[in-house]
């Protein structure tokens, strides 16, 4: 028992103190039953009210949208033949948070990327804010895993897509190359990229914490690949041109050439071929000259091949006809302060001989009789001065001078091949129209892409100077070289020199320029070699002719046109069928002689 003092200092018993109970029943209840309206109400809050601001935190941390890589259309000849297509591949990734966490493991993952280790940790310290960095990309599957296989945290891989090219060097500069990110970058790949690129979709995935992938959510947008192209390039005949365009730098020590093979009734480019080249399936920064697709960029003053078209203008106008008779004597003409000459004393010339002879003096004479604004607007028709409309990136226009600014010898230069600059694919274009009776189409590298023709010429003017043409091939002409057994050639040579310093050096370019078959023309096509060494030959019959002779020779077969030269079709084959018995015949007297003794035992 407890006590306490009164007032008056007795002692007395304490009294018992008086509880509660009840009161502080209620009173803990009360503050339970407060806690718990304030947890509902915060419930409600983040489930009801502010679910989905809370939704997106908890989703970042997690919930990660990623891409679904798509692959490019696939690029074709127009046989059906590949000549671009998209690979998978996978590209290696990194978590720089993660992967700076673990110091240690640094060693092992640039080993095994093949960098060095002060590279790979100065990559990672420039993104150590970020979640993802490329470790390497578009690599073989088994080179990704091998790379995975040594567990590094923070390392993942991811599927894309890497362009592959069949036939390499042969067509790099028409179909051009994609970039790391699989865009287009120049030739068909980049002026065909909207349509080759597909779309890539998304899916939203959870991520753990060292950013694996543990569950497949939602498809927010199926992936669609691109669509695929169909050229009007055929596998076959490019090879045959990229052949023989080499094997001629190489016999002749030219810097660079190109070939275009057209076809003349559609417009559909079969081949376009230059050298240098390089490959597309290895591209670096090095040798970019390299890339240029010089049928279609390079300009070039397009020499004798322009005098068929000095021809056909003074046939329209009617300044001459093909009986006209030319006085070249004595081999050269005055053309202002200059000269304007041709390579021999070719005496006298009718207009056939004009072209069969290549006389710059002749086309003088022929262009004398010309309005300067006819010659010019005649010039024009066929092309020159402005692009063909190939779509082609970077396809130059051309220079044609206006009439207006002609000084007193540039028509005459201009008539045979000087004053005006094209590329090799406007040359092939214009030849095309001589030998589609004047009618005048539209290049394209797409298969069926095919536009009305313009009728530019009179038709029968274009019959008659492609008429006049074939002489260039056959006896007595500047290209016999070019001539093909069973065939009609009919083509035109060129030898221009090279402008330097405001003049003309020592150096040229060979061209030949030519038609087949000439009674029912299939293909146009033009060979241009730059630069070749003079101790080797410079003239286009000699230089460039063998290459158009060579893969006209094969397109030919190849496509089953029929020969126009019955006769020296037949004599060809009468020749060819001599070589086979005399080159078997040893061999057959050989198996007879054998045979007979084997049946008599040896015995005489």
């Amino acid at each position: 028992m407890k006590f306490r003092r009164d007032r008056n200092g007795t002692v007395r018993p304490r009294g018992r103190a008086q509880f509660d109970l009840r009161g502080r029943l209620k009173l803990i209840v009360g503050v339970l039953g407060a806690c718990g309206v304030v947890l509902v109400a915060r419930a409600v809050d983040l489930q009801l009210v502010d679910n989905a601001y809370y939704q997106q935190k908890a989703d970042s941390r997690f919930l990660r949208e990623i891409p679904i890589p798509t692959s490019r259309g696939m690029i074709t000849d127009r046989n059906g033949e590949p000549l671009a297509v998209s690979s998978p591949v996978d590209s290696v990734w990194g978590n720089p948070q993660e992967l700076l966490k673990h110091p240690d493991r640094l060693p092992q993952l640039a080993e095994a990327l093949g960098v060095p280790l002060d590279h790979l940790e100065r990559r990672l310290a420039q993104r150590a804010d970020k979640e993802f960095v490329y470790l390497k990309r578009r690599i073989n599957p088994s080179e990704a895993e091998a790379i995975l296989s040594h567990k590094v945290p923070g390392v993942f891989s991811q599927r894309e897509f890497r362009r592959f090219y069949p036939q390499g060097e042969a067509l790099a500069h028409v179909l051009g190359f994609t970039n790391i990110d699989d865009a287009g970058q120049e030739g068909v790949e980049l002026a065909f990229d909207e349509w080759l690129r597909g779309t890539p979709g998304a899916q939203k995935v959870i991520r753990d914490r060292r950013g694996r992938i543990v569950e497949n959510v939602d498809l927010v947008r199926a992936a669609q690949p691109g669509k695929d192209l169909t050229l009007s390039i055929d596998r076959r005949v490019q090879y045959l041109a990229h052949r023989e365009l080499r094997a001629t730098l190489e016999r002749t020590g030219a810097s660079a050439g190109s070939v275009v093979v057209m076809d003349i009734a559609t417009g559909e480019i079969l081949a376009m071929a230059n050298l240098p080249t390089y490959n597309p399936n290895a591209v670096t920064g090095e040798h970019r000259d390299a890339r240029r697709n010089r049928a279609v960029t390079d300009l070039i003053e397009p020499g004798s091949t322009i005098k068929p078209i000095t021809v056909a203008a003074g046939l329209s106008a009617g300044v001459i006809t093909p009986h006209t008779i030319f006085d070249t004597n004595p081999g050269w003409i005055p053309n202002g302060r200059y000269r304007t000459t041709d390579h021999r004393n070719l005496g006298v010339l009718d207009t056939t001989g004009v072209i069969t002879k290549s006389s710059n003096i002749g086309t003088s004479r022929i262009v004398e009789k010309l309005d300067n604004a006819y010659f010019h607007d005649f010039v024009a028709s066929l092309g020159f001065g402005r692009s063909t409309g190939s779509g082609f990136p970077g396809e130059a226009s051309g220079l044609l001078p206006p009439a207006g600014s002609w000084s007193g010898t540039t028509k005459q230069t201009m008539s045979y091949g000087y004053g005006l600059s094209a590329t090799p694919l406007q040359i092939a274009r214009a030849y095309a129209t001589l030998a589609n009776h004047g009618r005048a189409v539209r290049p394209t590298l797409v298969k069926g892409q095919h536009e009305e023709p313009e009728q530019v010429m009179d038709a029968g003017v274009a019959d008659t100077v492609l008429k006049m043409m074939q002489t260039v091939t056959e006896p007595g002409g500047t290209a016999i070289q070019a001539a093909i057994p069973g065939y009609h050639v009919a083509g035109k040579t060129g030898t221009a020199r090279k402008a330097s310093g405001g003049g003309y050096s020592r150096r040229y370019v060979s061209f030949f320029a030519g038609v087949v078959p000439v009674e029912h023309p299939r293909f146009s096509m033009v060979v241009v070699i730059d630069d070749p060494d003079p101790a080797k030959g410079i003239y286009g019959g000699a230089v460039a002719g063998p290459v158009f002779q060579k893969t006209m020779d094969g397109a030919l077969r190849l496509m089953d046109v029929p020969p126009d030269d019955i006769e020296t079709w037949l004599a060809e084959q009468a020749k060819q069928q001599e070589k086979e018995r005399a080159r078997t015949a040893p061999r057959q007297a050989a198996a007879s002689t054998a045979s007979t003794a084997a049946t008599t035992g040896g015995r005489p």
